[in-house]
């Protein structure tokens, strides 16, 4: 018995699209992981992307459990001497985006590969996006 391992040119990456109004963030982000990866096919290889286009709306719907929005915080280097942070309830209120984002992209590998997976991720406010060309496939996530 052979171990399969999927080519690049075999690969059928599938659209994808997600309506994360009241999702809870960890658990969205969680299954838009596997679904970014290919985890989610019998055809997953690790050094391969094989994952799917995902779509994203309504991200400045979701939810944090608990006391997130106040106690959650981001913090960047500025290349001055100090850390900046912003919370939760902040980041959602300028760009909401990045809430989700940051919570995908810090479930993905840690390699070359991981940004190949997260430009196919996109996030969108509202209920409108400009992916309708590639008839994305309404899914269910997060349940």
């Amino acid at each position: 018995m052979k171990t399969y391992m999927a080519k690049p040119a075999e690969v059928e990456q599938k659209w994808l699209l997600v309506d994360a109004t009241d999702k809870v963030v960890g658990r969205l982000a969680s299954d838009i992981a596997v679904r970014l990866m290919g985890k989610h096919r019998p055809t997953y290889t690790p050094h391969i992307d094989t994952g799917d286009f995902v779509v994203v709306v309504n991200c400045e719907k979701v939810k944090f459990t608990g006391k997130k929005w106040e106690q959650k915080k981001y913090t960047w280097y500025t290349g001055y001497p100090r850390q900046r942070s912003i919370t939760a309830g902040d980041q959602l209120d300028r760009h909401p985006e990045r809430v989700l984002r940051e919570a995908v992209r810090r479930m993905l590998p840690k390699n070359k590969l991981a940004r190949q997976m997260l430009d196919k991720l996109k996030i969108y406010e509202g209920d409108q996006h400009p992916h309708q060309a590639q008839n994305p496939e309404k899914v269910e996530l997060a349940g």
